[in-house]
């Protein structure tokens, strides 16, 4: 970008709103949002409501997750032109498991100055309520909605020593903590926060098993974020790998029923007993 383009260039401010209780907003975003030429709302709909709310008169322009491309090019020439522009999602912090993050991009390599407004975000908010490890945390964003790459997500999270933290929708969250529950077992721990800030505001804590008779009991309604602390990894009661052994290759017994006698003896999930159980087939030859 010429020297002449920057120097006349507008700001991009992200702007933090609530996840819910309209209190939580600061006083900076409302001064910010009352001062820009123009507001990049995810839903201009939503966001309407917020700023009439506050008696906030500015143009909206939608920027979704569908249209972000093309509303980049547009904002980007707007900024150059000198506009400052407030980029807001329909709740919390943007470009967070939100859009934003190519506008932001773009806006950096063209020499736009970029501002945060720093306020609400759903997984801090839980985080600092849910009495869990929080000196170190890993961000998960929200899982695949197909069921093995899901699984893959949650395998891969199994020995994470960071308190993990995840974002989940409604109609998820029952097919979710029982592909927790078949990774780590039932009485796995975990939170699920749930309509934070809000009238019917939940901070469930518990394990697995008792999370999906809880949460199977109604339908979901409301934002969800989903904690799982670290767990203390323990050796197993039994040695998985001579149990398979013993009953697979010198007993005869079935896979299915060995992986699930020796998943309930030792403690360890099934699903990690049956990849064990494909590592005899590689030394001794398939099993039934």
């Amino acid at each position: 970008m010429r020297s002449e383009e920057a120097s006349r260039a507008g700001t991009l401010y992200v702007v933090a709103t609530p996840i819910g209780n309209l209190e939580d907003i600061t006083a900076r975003a409302l001064r910010v949002l009352g001062e820009v030429d123009l507001v990049a709302a995810e839903d201009t709909r939503h966001s309407r409501k917020l700023l009439n709310h506050f008696a906030i008169r500015k143009p909206l322009l939608s920027c979704h997750e569908h249209n972000e491309r093309q509303r980049r090019d547009e904002l980007i020439g707007r900024l150059l032109a000198g506009a400052t522009v407030a980029l807001i999602s329909d709740a919390g912090t943007p470009a967070i498991a939100d859009p934003g993050y190519r506008l932001v991009c773009a806006c950096h390599a063209a020499g736009i100055p970029v501002v945060p407004v720093p306020g609400p975000s759903a997984l801090v908010t839980a985080l600092s309520a849910a009495g869990v490890p929080t000196d170190r945390f890993v961000f998960e964003g929200y899982l695949p909605a197909r069921a093995a790459a899901r699984n893959a997500c949650l395998q891969g999270l199994h020995d994470e020593p960071r308190t993990a933290v995840l974002y989940e929708t409604p109609h998820r969250l029952l097919a979710t903590l029982a592909a927790i529950a078949g990774v780590w077992g039932e009485g796995r721990p975990l939170v699920v926060a749930r309509e934070l800030t809000k009238l019917h505001e939940e901070l469930f804590r518990g394990t697995a098993g008792e999370a999906l008779a809880h949460f199977g009991a109604a339908p979901v309604r409301g934002e969800l974020v989903l904690i799982l602390p670290p767990v203390a990894q323990e050796p197993p009661a039994v040695d998985v790998v001579e149990e398979l052994q013993r009953l697979i290759v010198e007993e005869g017994l079935a896979r299915s029923a060995a992986v699930r006698e020796v998943a309930k003896r030792s403690g360890v999930a099934r699903s990690e007993v049956y990849r064990l159980s494909l590592e005899i087939d590689r030394e001794t030859g398939p099993a039934s």
